[in-house]
């Protein structure tokens, strides 16, 4: 029976790769049969991840890069890298970023910045070389990482709600622009998941947390990853412009 989230003979890259949600994104993608190249902030980050990944099974075909998202020179150049190693790009990820919680009147200018750049304009930067590649091979898969916040926003750190809000914005629209060239764009909204952040935080602090998520646990990398997976699968195929939840109800 044909595996219905098979990905063999898919190329992907997926930004902010090296850890938390983005590491097992690239994982499910590995173990379903892509080949996938994550992008990580520093060469000493990537080279970890890859050696992770490679030992857990030597014939997975995982690279990296790390150029720098905030230009876009560099991060064309990265796209285009992957493009002449694996001579397609199929599936682009763009998971970067940067959150905070930085009350109003202690923002300034360069933190306000900070957050727009990597969480906004390196999703633009890296989707205009990746998408003139899918439309030149006939189509491609855009998926986006949002935030449980762009629905609900958060008591204070503002850059990070608009700039997830953003994010939404951008997926609706593309996926309307470049569905005609067989390019689907979605993105995928987590809740509070267990990633390191989570897990260094105190265990009554997390159950705290936990009482007003109605399923009651923050989720597990792992199954935000599954809904990426999905996304990226010929089960997929006619979902586009969606911001799909993984939140556990939580955002009410």
């Amino acid at each position: 029976m044909k595996n219905v989230m098979d990905l063999s003979g898919k190329v992907a890259v997926v930004t902010g790769g090296t850890r938390g949600i983005g590491f097992e994104i690239v994982k499910k993608y590995l173990q379903n049969g892509a080949a996938v190249v994550l992008f990580g902030s520093r060469q000493e980050t990537v080279e970890k991840a890859l050696a992770k990944l490679h030992e857990e099974n030597a014939e997975w075909k995982a690279d990296g890069l790390w150029p720098n998202l905030s230009k876009p020179a560099e991060v064309e150049e990265a796209i285009h890298q992957v493009k002449e190693k694996y001579g397609r790009l199929d599936i682009l990820v763009n998971n970067a970023g940067i959150a905070q919680s930085t009350p109003l009147y202690q923002y300034t200018a360069e933190e306000f910045d900070k957050i727009i750049d990597l969480n906004v304009k390196a999703v633009f930067y890296t989707i205009l070389p990746a998408a003139k590649i899918m439309k030149e091979q006939g189509g491609g898969c855009i998926i986006n990482t949002s935030s449980m916040v762009s629905f609900t926003g958060q008591p204070s750190g503002v850059g990070y709600p608009a700039s997830k809000y953003a994010v939404n914005g951008i997926t609706v629209s593309l996926a309307r622009e470049l569905a005609k060239d067989n390019i689907r764009v979605n993105a995928v909204a987590p809740g509070v998941t267990r990633t390191d952040m989570v897990a260094a935080l105190p265990e009554e602090m997390v159950k705290r947390i936990s009482a007003t998520i109605p399923l009651g646990r923050p989720g597990e990398p792992e199954e935000v990853a599954n809904a990426f997976l999905f996304l990226a699968s010929d089960m997929a195929q006619y979902v586009t412009g969606e911001i799909l939840s993984v939140d556990g109800a939580a955002k009410g």
